[in-house]
């Protein structure tokens, strides 16, 4: 049996001080369900840990992204977390300051109803 997509949010983060790349993915993850209400478990009787829960994360350094930690802090379902090249880094002129910008896509799956 397959599953179905049935819901993909999107979201950007950063991180100002310290090119941490795993904080600005995090905070693009949280940006992405932050507004997110699911009721329909409850309207279906659905148990949410039944939901597979796919995260792509997009920096300029996905190396640098600790996948693994973003797994834990996921509130539902099964979740994997995967980082590949995007987002942007931007250098303050001033000081040389980097700021990483990441990008996500939080896309939520259930076993496709016959």
């Amino acid at each position: 049996m397959s599953d179905q997509r049935f819901i993909i949010e999107m979201g950007m983060g950063n991180s100002q001080y310290g090119q941490d790349y795993t904080k600005a993915c995090a905070r693009a993850i949280e940006d992405a369900i932050r507004h997110s209400s699911i009721p329909m478990f409850a309207a279906l009787g659905k148990d949410p840990k039944e939901m597979r829960v796919q995260v792509t994360v997009g920096v300029q350094d996905p190396d640098k992204v600790d996948c693994e930690a973003l797994v834990a802090h996921l509130p539902r379902g099964k979740a994997t977390v995967k980082a590949v090249f995007g987002g942007m880094n931007v250098t303050n002129p001033d000081d040389g300051n980097i700021l990483v910008i990441a990008s996500a896509a939080v896309e939520a799956f259930l076993p496709k109803q016959v």
